[in-house]
């Protein structure tokens, strides 16, 4: 770390924060699978949203939260996993805002910052694959 300036370690702490918390995300979820979708679908029900569209979703949001926790954790691909992340984030954000579940929404609101923030600094990407891979 001593090689590091303050703020290549400050995105690294923060990059491997939001990626240990989207890791863990999907790793939690994976187990029970099942039981996750059918919340999440039931969770949906009292809205327009068609049960096709939110099932199929909901069983392939922790492998998309777990390959990108991953992604981010070791900076691998990482404009592209904050990217996808933030992407994520949007529609997670319009499923809950259909909901009316402005807690919800506000919490999204804060990964949304987050991610604009990774990005907006993807400079100081240091501690990284994508920089062991630039230097070969």
């Amino acid at each position: 770390m001593k090689n590091l300036t303050n703020k290549q370690l400050a995105f690294f702490l923060a990059r491997i924060t939001i990626g240990i918390n989207f890791l863990m995300h999907g790793i939690v979820r994976l187990p029970k699978l099942s039981a996750f979708a059918s919340g999440l679908t039931k969770g949906f029900s009292e809205t327009y949203l068609p049960e096709f569209l939110i099932l199929p979703f909901a069983y392939v949001l922790p492998f998309l939260e777990l390959a990108l926790g991953i992604l981010m954790l070791i900076g691998f691909k990482t404009r592209s996993a904050l990217a996808a992340s933030s992407f994520l984030i949007a529609i997670l954000i319009f499923g809950s805002a259909f909901k009316e579940d402005w807690a919800g929404v506000g919490t999204q609101m804060i990964y949304a910052i987050f991610f604009f923030l990774l990005i907006s600094k993807l400079e100081h990407n240091a501690w990284a694959v994508d920089s062991k891979v630039k230097r070969i």
